[in-house]
């Protein structure tokens, strides 16, 4: 058998060499470790454009629904103006009309705009009008909630 001398690791330093011609565990974490974050990257952008490629398709789902919702709104007052001419007088049948061209145009326009533009709208509006933005988000999560609720318990409905 040749002369073999065994050397003791330092206290404190590493021993990078192989043992039985594997790889050391550091050239193997080393290796592994750009793969690992490479991969979490990924998944991460994966899901990031899966979760904006949905919420865009509810925006637009919304958006759309909005504007039917509009239109309707503005046929139910545009149909409720004679009866308004017949039953209070003239001017205020007017002045119904006059309120379902207004939502009708609104109508129109939300459904003309792109989803950047709308949002660049409401970014616009909430720094100009913070304060009623906020009273705004509020009123609406409050019905929303109600809407909610109703839904979950039939009892409530009832109640109302």
């Amino acid at each position: 058998m040749a002369d073999e001398t065994v050397t003791e690791p330092t206290p404190g330093v590493l021993n990078d060499a192989p043992i039985d011609g594997e790889p050391s565990a550091k050239t193997t974490a080393e290796a592994e470790t750009p793969n690992v974050t490479q991969t979490l990257k990924d998944g991460a952008a994966k899901l990031a454009k899966e979760a904006t490629d949905r919420a865009r398709t509810f925006a637009e789902d919304g958006k759309a629904r909005a504007g039917g919702a509009l239109d309707e709104l503005t046929k139910m007052i545009s149909d409720a103006a004679d009866t308004v001419d017949e039953k209070v007088g003239p001017q205020y049948g007017q002045y119904a009309r006059t309120a379902a061209e207004t939502i009708g145009s609104f109508s129109e326009q939300l459904k003309a705009k792109q989803l950047e533009d709308l949002i660049e709208d409401a970014r616009g509006f909430v720094q100009k009008s913070p304060a009623i933005a906020i009273g705004t988000a509020a009123a609406i999560g409050f019905v929303l909630a109600r809407l909610v609720a109703s839904g979950l318990n039939p009892d409530t409905v009832d109640q109302a």
